[in-house]
């Protein structure tokens, strides 16, 4: 074979490779795969990536987020949907949960928890929900926002919806990757994940390439897929729960719990270990929010307000002069 006819060949090679790729790049565009969107969700718009919690808001950061209502959102310096934390007299009860404690399709005014701060003058509330949190999560939230909020109080709303699906894998949401709590054979639980691995979805945003081009989002879809695989463990839950009650008790301070919806399990559970704790069962939410969960309308959340007070109230976390005058 003569130069000449070694350069066509490969020239023409190099041509069906490319007219290939071309070809491939308009199919993965057209077909449009849920997989390599550069989907949007609470967890992209206005958090980031953390190593160990998975993903955390943007400190002092403030948007606009459509799920199934469109509302505005604002962060403060620790991170969470609040109010800046302030230094006075008043003991803090703190909140930890995931979108119903952030207030997903919720304006901040409307939440239960700025509720209670009109009940409860004189005390300060915090509401420290991150969206799409497990239980897991919060355990490791609730570990770093301590020496910065050291509240007297914590109340966990657990989600009966999804938590325990949360506390049961290293991956959820749009393929987000977070840290898990597995139990050893000797009964021990270890957390593992950490550092957590970065989605695909983190490539697609910070990558130009991989943003724009669609065959080197398929290529970083496979390889994230490849070196980080899906990981399924017993569920941790009533562990966790346990593990969070000895935190903030070893700390001091009051651990109470709130059940989103039935959860016989969990209810057992807190029952048989003395843990103060309310069924939020019956709050009216969003029906026709299909894909988003069933977050809960203003009444819904005049409602859990209602019963969480009764809650701090049968534990003498409030004075009673102030429950009565409510």
């Amino acid at each position: 074979m003569t130069k000449r006819e070694a350069f066509l060949s490969v020239c023409v090679t190099l041509g069906m490779t490319l007219a290939t790729l071309v070809a491939l790049e308009i199919f993965l565009r057209v077909a449009d795969f849920s997989e390599l969107r550069n989907t949007l969700a609470e967890r992209s718009l206005a958090y980031d990536f953390d190593a160990e919690l998975g993903w955390m808001p943007v400190p002092n950061s403030s948007g606009v987020i459509k799920t199934f209502r469109t509302t505005d959102y604002k962060h403060n310096s620790l991170g969470l949907r609040d109010e800046e934390l302030t230094a006075d007299t008043r003991p803090t009860i703190m909140f930890l949960g995931d979108s119903f404690v952030w207030g997903v399709d919720s304006d901040a005014a409307d939440r239960f928890t700025n509720l209670l701060k009109t009940k409860i003058p004189d005390q300060k509330i915090l509401a420290a929900g991150v969206s799409g949190f497990g239980t897991d999560q919060e355990f490791l939230l609730l570990q770093r926002l301590w020496p910065k909020v050291k509240p007297a109080v914590v109340v966990l709303i657990f989600c009966s919806a999804n938590d325990r699906l949360d506390n049961t894998t290293n991956k959820r949401y749009f393929n987000y990757y977070k840290p898990y709590f597995a139990i050893q054979p000797d009964g021990s639980v270890e957390l593992m994940g950490q550092p957590v691995p970065r989605s695909q979805l983190l490539y697609y945003r910070e990558n130009w390439l991989v943003r724009n081009l669609w065959l080197a989002r398929l290529a970083t879809d496979a390889y994230v897929r490849l070196r980080y695989p899906d990981v399924h463990v017993s569920d941790p839950t009533e562990r966790l729960v346990g593990m969070i009650r000895d935190f903030v008790e070893g700390n001091g301070a009051k651990f109470l719990v709130g059940i989103q919806d039935h959860d016989e399990a969990l209810t057992g559970y807190l029952e048989a270990n003395r843990i103060p704790f309310v069924k939020l069962e019956g709050a009216p939410f969003y029906k026709e929010a299909i894909g988003w969960g069933p977050h809960w309308t203003p009444e819904g959340q005049k409602f859990v307000a209602d019963r969480i007070f009764g809650l701090l109230s049968a534990n003498q976390i409030i004075l009673h002069d102030v429950a009565a005058q409510k």
